[in-house]
């Protein structure tokens, strides 16, 4: 949970290789960074950025403490005093550029730009990765559910599956930010202003005498929002028929119960007996909530089956991102001071969707006029003439270059926002309901081909020419040398 005291949430290699830029007098070289993915999460067609406000917090507040520099003064390396009494003094004095949460962002477009010296530069990328990973997945996971849930309630109940503290509430509010619309956990609710819902537990109706008492009374305790968990024993010959007799108690008292909740069992035949019986009952308000194991390929088919479902609470399988349980974000180098110049760096892979892209770049969202629809993402140099309306842009194929076409009546957005200029923030953290709005209006920027849960599109990330060029250079260069 914490942000402050976090300098030491980094591998122990960027503290050698800081510890060696410093005994080579190198330390203080500038260096740019670019964070990005190289592959979609759950075959999707897009992923939704998220993890920035945790960032920001940790990159504000990074310092070394003197129970961390003790603990460096403890390793084998035996870092110099010097050295430790340096970090003493660390603060982060560089610029960070990043999309905003809620962005809808692609492979191999720069996610976070990280410029600064080697030292600082090189300290953040465990902590950013970690944050930026993480909450993005969990992000993109949620926002595939919406994609099949339009229109109904979706709660996040996956604290106690979450791998630990961390996890369960920043993945709460990654959750909330594609479009869930409540949490069960209260500190998430607390702490981000996230809606919390509840029901009980079956361990409230096992301790009662009998199904019918524990219903009317946790009914008379909060009549307000009753949501009573039916399954306990049997669904439609016990849970169902007191959960009615109980709303029927509520109505005398003028009240209306909220909701029934299905945990097991087939829920597509669960919840369309249920619904026919509440509504012979009288009772077509009450509602019907459905847990156990879900995700959006279970939502999509019980869907196809008719299910009857207002609301559905989505556990282990959102929060623990089940079926792929990392993004695999990368950091590279992508430029160096040499002699006081700044210059290209390329990571050359004998797996070529590993080649790095040379340069700091800037990415540029285009957008038709007309349809007013993204076309294409435009990652180029920042000393480029930046696209503009009039501008006859040239997007085609990095890796065949020869498929192309060229717009002429488009805005381009620029995607990277400034966050941090010589260590001092120059932005405004957005309240948690303008990310959820951002979201939605980059969700509408989209074709629905894109957006699709199966076989989605592919969204095109175009190099400008100069791009595409220094990187075959540099890799043409490289290749020679090793020849």
């Amino acid at each position: 949970m914490q942000t402050a005291g976090l300098a030491l949430h980094t591998d122990k290699y960027q503290i050698n290789m800081m510890y060696a830029h410093w005994v080579n007098r190198s330390h203080h070289k500038k260096a740019v960074f670019e964070a990005y993915f190289r592959k979609l999460p759950f075959g999707n067609g897009y992923a939704v950025f998220a993890g920035l406000e945790r960032i920001v917090h940790y990159i504000a507040s990074l310092r070394f403490t003197d129970e961390d520099l003790k603990y460096l003064s403890e390793q084998e390396e035996n870092y110099d005093t010097a050295f430790l009494e340096e970090l003493k003094q660390f603060r982060f004095c560089g610029n960070l550029y990043s999309m905003k949460e809620g962005a809808l962002v692609f492979p191999n477009e720069p996610l976070i730009r990280v410029e600064g010296t080697i030292m600082e530069t090189q300290l953040v990328e465990t902590a950013l990765l970690n944050f930026m990973n993480f909450q993005t997945l969990i992000a993109t996971k949620a926002s595939r559910v919406k994609q099949v849930a339009v229109g109904d309630t979706l709660l996040e109940f996956g604290t106690r599956r979450a791998q630990e503290e961390d996890a369960a509430v920043w993945g709460a509010r990654a959750a909330y930010i594609a479009g869930f619309d409540a949490t069960s956990n209260m500190l998430a609710g607390q702490m981000f202003g996230i809606p919390t819902k509840g029901t009980h537990a079956h361990s409230w109706v096992q301790s009662f005498p009998s199904e019918q008492e524990a219903f009317d009374t946790y009914a008379k305790v909060m009549p307000d929002g009753v949501t009573l968990l039916v399954d306990t024993f049997d669904t439609l010959k016990s849970g169902v028929p007191h959960a009615i007799v109980t709303a029927k108690k509520l109505e005398k008292a003028g009240k209306k119960m909220s909701a029934i909740r299905l945990d097991s069992g087939d829920l597509a035949y669960l919840s369309i007996q249920s619904r026919k019986m509440l509504d012979e009952a009288g009772l077509p308000y009450v509602k019907i909530v459905a847990s156990n194991d879900l995700d959006e390929n279970t939502i999509l088919d019980l869907k196809a089956q008719g299910a009857k479902i207002d609301t559905w609470g989505v556990g282990t399988q959102l929060i623990t991102a089940a079926d792929q349980p990392a993004l695999g974000g990368v950091y590279k180098l992508v430029e160096r001071e040499v002699d006081g110049e700044m210059i290209p760096t390329i990571k050359i892979s004998g797996n070529p969707e590993k080649v790095s892209t040379p340069g700091k770049k800037d990415v540029y969202r285009i957008v038709d006029r007309i349809s007013g629809k993204a076309i294409a993402d435009y990652v180029m140099f920042p000393d480029e003439e930046r696209p503009h309306d009039g501008m006859r842009l040239k997007l085609f194929h990095p890796q065949h270059p020869y498929l192309h076409k060229y717009v002429k009546n488009y805005d381009a957005i620029p995607m990277l926002e400034p966050i941090f200029k010589n260590g001092l923030q120059v932005y405004s953290l957005p309240s948690l309901g303008e990310i959820r709005s951002y979201h939605r209006e980059q969700m509408n920027l989209f074709w629905p081909e894109y957006l699709r849960k199966l076989n989605p599109e592919i969204y095109r990330i175009n190099i400008s020419e100069k791009v595409w060029e220094l990187k075959q250079k540099l890799m043409a260069e490289y290749m020679q040398v090793e020849e």
